[in-house]
């Protein structure tokens, strides 16, 4: 009997401790609250706080598709290998593009501290390729790549000389006469007096060279000493339109070259613009190295020392615009551009363009010399079109 009563209490034990471990294991914890992205309203819309800082980001872009055809130089024409009277072929030029933008902010004791990025990736036709008109993935761009703290900006950007002016119009190809080099890793200082006037200083390193072909070729646009490139600005901004004023100083050629800028508001549906470049002559502008870049530089891409862009834009209503610009230099390079734009639905918008180059002191004798017109051009007059399809988010 005692043996029993032994391994009858021994198995009630047993049961009710395992019993208790189940009842244990089915226990659920409390969930912890969900948090929610915050909405940052502070410097616009689209921005949201990264969770667990006060940090605000804001992630955006566009997806863009290019058909275009007609004359290499033009812009629009893309090479073949298809040769006729012993001149090559233009074709179709397809592209498709997907470009990513961040931006930041956050307010600091010194200020608001901001970045912003954008990369660009590209599938479609390679334009320098004569033997195979091929279309495949392209080079990556990293764009821009700035942080800003107040005033202060230092990383990759375009040049002060381009953005503080503005962009010559509203047109695709606006650079059919250049007006001046792009993308450069800069710190910069920009102000604004807040009553309508303010002035830019940009220490530049510059990039690849001062055109297309040369530069990448010889470094004529990238510093080659410890010196920068140097860009000042001023600009008068009124309910009117503005006047602005850019000099930058090469040094590389150990050069000058300036431009000056008229806005316009006409009225609500038109605005136009003028602007005047010139650029002094480099002190090697008898030696090889200048003859490489075709006589142009990174501050002074035109032909000659002087060049002109003027244009503007009519708003037929909030959906549609016609935008046109014309442009010429010393060297009696002539382009003209004009499209209508129409946003089909907010976000979406189609444009359809025209392009026209007069290469003025083009010939076959000295390609490589003077006459270089930036473009590739193969005939002293080019014509081409181009319809583009961009969604914005």
């Amino acid at each position: 009997m005692n043996i029993k009563s032994l391994l009858l209490g021994s198995a009630a034990a047993l049961i009710a401790v395992s019993g208790a471990r189940a009842a244990d294991a089915v226990t659920v914890a409390e969930p912890e609250p969900a948090e929610y992205v915050k909405i940052c309203d502070v410097y616009g819309a689209g921005y949201f706080y990264i969770p667990g800082t006060e940090t605000c980001l804001r992630i955006g872009g566009y997806i863009r598709y290019d058909a275009a055809g007609g004359d290499i130089g033009s812009f629009d024409g893309a090479r073949s290998g298809d040769v006729k009277d012993g001149k090559d072929q233009g074709t179709w030029l397809k592209n498709t593009r997907f470009t990513l933008k961040t931006w930041t902010g956050q307010e600091t004791e010194l200020g608001t501290l901001k970045t912003y990025t954008e990369m660009r990736m590209n599938f479609g036709n390679h334009n320098a390729d004569y033997a195979i008109n091929s279309a495949e993935n392209k080079s990556f761009d990293l764009h821009f790549a700035y942080i800003q703290l107040g005033g202060l900006r230092v990383g990759l950007d375009e040049s002060a000389f381009d953005t503080f002016v503005g962009y010559a119009g509203n047109v695709i190809n606006d650079t059919l006469v250049p007006y001046g080099g792009f993308q450069t890793n800069e710190i910069q200082y920009y102000f604004d007096a807040g009553n309508g006037f303010s002035a830019v200083v940009s220490l530049e390193e510059g990039s690849g060279g001062g055109n297309q072909t040369f530069g990448h070729y010889y470094g004529v646009g990238t510093i080659d000493s410890y010196v920068p490139h140097i860009v000042g600005g001023v600009k008068w901004t009124q309910g009117w339109g503005a006047i602005t004023g850019v000099v930058a100083y090469d040094s590389n050629y150990e050069s000058v070259s300036g431009k000056v800028r008229l806005d316009v508001n006409v009225n609500d549906a038109i605005s136009l613009f003028i602007m005047g470049g010139f650029g002094s002559k480099s002190h090697l502008e008898d030696s090889t190295y200048v003859d490489f870049a075709g006589g142009r530089g990174f501050y002074k891409p035109w032909g000659g020392s002087w060049a002109v862009w003027g244009g503007g834009t009519y708003k037929f209503n909030e959906k549609a615009s016609f935008n046109a610009q014309i442009s010429a230099d010393q060297w009696k390079n002539l382009g003209v551009a004009a499209n209508v734009a129409y946003t089909l639905v907010p976000g979406f918008t189609v444009t359809a363009e025209v392009d026209y180059l007069h290469a003025g002191k083009f010939g076959d004798a000295n390609p490589l010399g003077e006459n270089f017109t930036w473009t590739n051009a193969t005939k002293k007059n080019s014509v081409g079109g181009i319809l583009r399809f961009q969604r914005d988010f």
